[in-house]
């Protein structure tokens, strides 16, 4: 929570290493690499015990995860050459492999680079956390926004065949430079979108109300940076649940009447109220 009371949360990955982190966060987000993909923040599992001890009260899981994003083609190292490389058990939605930088390529790519961040960096429980793929310019891109979008698409449905909950980190303008116009059946569509480009929490409050990354999605947070980077929930917490209603009391049932017998032999009530 920062000076003006505004709660805020916080985003740290390896430059945070052997240094100062955030405090007082009321929700943390951590990246999972070394600020390219395909490596391992050496730090994570120590910053994600920091993100945990979070103080919560926003919308924001206390404990969120950001991984990094890239299309190199055929010249950033691995690259598939077939299907075969990727044990994909689902079909591809932009056909065969053939081992150039071609959009099918690209989203084989994205499956197994998103597989190495599930199983390979040391993250626990991964389909419980909520997981950010983080899609700026600095890292290498094509020149072919198709391939680069089938890249983050593939990155995309490997976290969710997991179960995991994905969005996406970026702005508008970097985000349409790198995936253009997506297919309006993109499983990118929908996704929670998480904004930079704020200057102040008061910046960051308004920029909740700009337009999503993608069609059908919802601005869930907004990022400014100072000493560190600070994030602020667009979405407001869930109202807390209705008491439980009152236990209905039953009413008491009457008294039984107290029987005495005439001089006839019957049985009658005694009443309560002298008759003349």
């Amino acid at each position: 929570m920062d000076a003006s009371g505004i709660a805020l949360g916080s985003d740290i990955s390896w430059p945070q290493c052997g240094g100062g982190l955030p405090v007082g966060q009321v929700f943390g987000i951590v990246g999972v690499n070394d600020g390219r993909p395909g490596t391992a923040n050496p730090c994570f599992a120590e910053q994600l015990g920091w993100a945990s001890g979070s103080a919560g009260g926003t919308s924001q899981p206390a404990a969120a995860l950001y991984v990094n994003t890239a299309n190199p083609a055929e010249y950033g190292g691995w690259w598939p050459a077939s299907d075969a490389d990727v044990g994909m058990s689902r079909p591809n939605p932009y056909g065969s492999c053939d081992g150039t930088a071609s959009p099918a390529c690209a989203y084989l790519y994205g499956y197994a680079i998103a597989f190495d961040d599930v199983n390979n960096y040391g993250v626990p429980d991964p389909a419980k956390h909520m997981w950010w793929l983080d899609v700026e310019i600095g890292n290498a891109w094509s020149w072919d926004t198709m391939a680069n979008a089938a890249d983050i698409e593939g990155m995309a449905i490997y976290l969710q065949s997991i179960g995991a909950e994905v969005g996406i980190y970026s702005t508008s303008y970097q985000f349409g430079v790198i995936a253009g116009q997506l297919h309006p059946d993109s499983n990118l569509n929908g996704l929670k979108s998480w904004l930079a480009g704020a200057t102040s929490p008061e910046s960051a409050a308004e920029l909740c109300s700009a337009p999503p990354l993608t069609a059908g999605g919802v601005v869930a947070l907004t990022q400014f940076t100072t000493d560190f980077d600070y994030n602020y929930s667009c979405i407001p917490p869930a109202p807390p649940p209705p008491p439980p209603p009152a236990p209905v009391v039953a009413p008491p049932k009457p008294p039984a009447p107290t029987l005495t017998t005439d001089a006839s032999g019957k049985r009658k009530p005694v009443l309560s109220i002298a008759q003349n």
